[in-house]
């Protein structure tokens, strides 16, 4: 039988008069499913390839999914009329590890607040959609309040229309034999076709966070191939990096991690990244004023933060999940609430326009500062040194390695790679 004959579920979506004010309604229903006369096909291989390209296509059209395809209205609840408009948030990868705890921490309201009703739309796979529905069935089994809206499916261009934020976690791990550069051109695709996606049919003001590593250069992929977006709101996710290092300087001055400030990554997400002790603080004095040990922070501090990766794969077995699932809670949140006088954090960012000399059209972490609402500027008041420049100097030289390896994923040209050593982290192995 065609399996083409079972129409996939569709959410008819209207709204009150007031649908595009700050508290919209949203209304759904489900259509039911019908089925058609069975056809035939002449052969068992043709028969599966048949069923096979026909459970694709349904999985791409997938709205919602569940009791999220119900009806509601904000406006009309007394305990929810005075929430904010709902705000999309797209995550590709959503059936793995890093988003089985990420998800709910959204869905929580641990992001965007308790007045925020969100809906998430989770991008998978086809060898990934029978996972997918079971995230779908655990997030309906947590009966979030906020949690309004659950949509699955495996096409970019449906699960990213209208996002307002973007997390791009799904990529492919790195196998055995298979070279850095490889690495890079198979996961630029994938970013380069998410880029064009989110070009199309995301929220004009779309907030992107690149996870699926190498990171760096796989968000400067994605924002090249969205040219009516702007470059600004493209980042690549270093937090887990500087959450490391404020653990190990904690750890060192005898004092609890909410001590440590003004922590700052600068560069790759790889073993170049800088992690800068000369503009770092432990309660509100200078690292160097606290830690004298020079010698340490040199070395044994920086290599412990580059390498921490890899020693909690020896550890545990499998690479961090719940501690990437935390610090990408952390870096929304670090954009979506002002930033305390004084401080700031790290995310990798566009670098054309930046203040510190470092080479421009590259996505490169750097110290930054937000009022809230999404937006950041770039730290301007920050001390180096010829050890903190030099260290930096390096990693800039690797990612503009690694942007000419993607030059053809960019528009720039024909790819040419020629990269200074491998230095991927051991959680892209």
């Amino acid at each position: 039988m065609d399996l083409s004959s079972l129409a996939s579920p569709q959410a008819l979506r209207g709204g009150s008069t007031g649908a595009l004010g700050a508290h919209a309604a949203r209304r759904r229903s489900v259509q039911l499913l019908r089925p058609r006369r069975p056809t035939f096909r002449c052969s068992v291989e043709a028969a599966k390839q048949q069923v096979q390209g026909t459970l694709a296509a349904e999985a791409a059209r997938k709205e919602c999914f569940g009791v999220f395809c119900t009806t509601y209205d904000l406006e009309a609840d007394e305990k929810t009329k005075s929430w904010k408009k709902l705000v999309n948030v797209s995550v590709s990868g959503a059936a793995g590890m890093i988003s089985n705890h990420l998800l709910f921490k959204l869905a929580s309201g641990e992001v965007f607040g308790q007045d925020q009703p969100i809906a998430l739309k989770l991008l998978g796979s086809e060898r990934s959609l029978q996972a997918l529905e079971g995230v779908a069935m655990e997030l309906e089994d947590s009966l979030y309040p906020l949690l309004r809206e659950v949509s699955i499916g495996i096409d970019p261009y449906v699960i990213f229309e209208d996002a307002d934020w973007a997390l791009l976690i799904g990529a492919k791990p790195r196998g055995p034999g298979v070279e850095r550069a490889a690495l890079l051109d198979i996961n630029g695709q994938i970013f380069a076709e998410q880029g064009k996606a989110l070009n199309a049919v995301a929220s004009r003001n779309v907030k992107v966070i690149v996870v699926g590593n190498p990171c760096n250069t796989n968000a400067l992929i994605c924002l090249k191939n969205a040219p009516n977006l702007p470059a600004k709101n493209f980042h690549a996710l270093t937090r887990l990096d500087e959450n490391r290092a404020k653990c190990q300087l904690a750890l060192k001055a005898g004092v609890f991690y909410d001590k440590i400030s003004n922590m700052t990554i600068w560069g790759n997400h790889s073993t170049t990244q800088v992690p800068d002790f000369l503009n770092a603080k432990i309660n509100g004095r200078p690292v160097k004023e606290v830690i004298k040990d020079t010698k340490w922070l040199e070395e044994d501090f920086t290599i412990t933060v580059q390498k921490r990766g890899g020693v909690l794969i020896q550890k545990w077995g499998r690479s961090s999940a719940a501690s990437t699932a935390v610090s990408i809670v952390d870096a929304m949140r670090s954009l979506v609430t002002p930033t305390p006088e004084g401080d700031w954090f790290s995310t990798g960012v566009y670098t054309t326009g930046n203040p510190y000399g470092i080479a421009e059209d590259i996505v490169f972490s750097m110290p930054c500062r937000s009022k809230g609402g999404g937006d950041y500027e770039l730290v301007k008041d920050v001390a180096m040194d010829d050890f903190l420049w030099g260290r930096i100097k390096k990693s800039e030289a690797e990612l503009i390695a690694e942007k000419k390896c993607v030059a053809h994923l960019t528009g720039e040209g024909n790819a040419f790679c020629d990269l200074p050593g491998d230095t991927m982290l051991p959680g892209e192995m």
